[in-house]
């Protein structure tokens, strides 16, 4: 039962964040799309943020992440979003936070969302404005400080430099390093999640690149390119494979 897999969970159980950096925000929702552009909002506020295409992903993330906060979608194949509110409710009345989102506005869904356990709902189409005023009010609510205003300019690891508002890499000798946009968007999900295993799939999910399913190699295919740009090809010192599950990178990384 699904009540079951989130009481065994250790991201159900909500305690307000005391972790460095940036509050964490999981976004779960079946359409491509709305997941990009939510990533793209919210990061470029400060955020740091997890995404998933359903709720069985919903629940790996969750045992892997601790979040303090949910976006959820209501309308999703498999188990809706109405069914992993209430499940999580079961567990824990003071679980994370929750705001729905869904293309239906009728008051009735509202109203059925915030009776099953849901902190806000928001009705599709919503401007990043209310989304962020939302989410910054539910993150007050729960006393998780939040995203700073002063966004993150740099991102180092070694002698290595991130420019982010440029999006380029930087060598220890001060030379550009061109990078696609898809292995640039890698670098940057890897140095957001430092010494952290990330499987295949949830790596292609935050890096944006494109999606894939366990079985998609793409991810192995970008990995291999950005590790000849980094040096890192034959050592793989940096961005070390785990077999079976996917990466970590394994430098300590600063933030500017």
């Amino acid at each position: 039962m699904i009540t079951q897999q989130i009481s065994n969970n250790p991201g159900a159980e909500y305690t307000p964040s005391t972790r460095a950096g940036p509050p964490t925000i999981l976004i779960v929702d079946d359409d491509a799309g709305m997941r990009a552009a939510l990533l793209k909002v919210l990061r470029a506020n400060g955020f740091h943020c997890l995404s998933a295409a359903n709720g069985y992903v919903m629940l790996d993330v969750l045992a892997d992440h601790p979040v303090d906060l949910i976006l959820l979608d209501v309308m999703m194949p498999g188990i809706s979003g109405f069914d992993l509110c209430r499940n999580l409710r079961q567990v824990d009345r003071n679980a994370t936070p929750v705001i729905m989102i869904s293309a239906r506005g009728d008051e009735s869904d509202k109203v059925t969302g915030l009776e099953l356990g849901a902190d806000d709902y928001i009705a599709k189409p919503f401007g990043d404005r209310e989304l962020l005023a939302r989410v910054r009010a539910m993150l007050r609510r729960g006393h998780v400080a939040p995203a700073p205003a002063v966004r993150l300019r740099e991102l180092r690891f070694g002698a290595w430099r991130v420019d982010l508002p440029q999006r380029q890499l930087f060598a220890p000798s001060g030379a550009r390093v061109e990078l696609s946009g898809a292995e640039y968007d890698l670098l940057v999900t890897l140095l957001e999640n430092p010494q952290r295993v990330i499987g295949r799939e949830p790596l292609l999910e935050m890096s944006r690149s494109r999606l894939g399913n366990a079985s998609d190699r793409t991810i192995d295919v970008l990995v291999c390119r950005l590790r000849r740009k980094l040096g890192d090809e034959e050592r793989r010192e940096i961005i070390r494979t785990v077999r079976g599950i996917g990466y970590i990178f394994t430098a300590e990384v600063e933030r500017r």
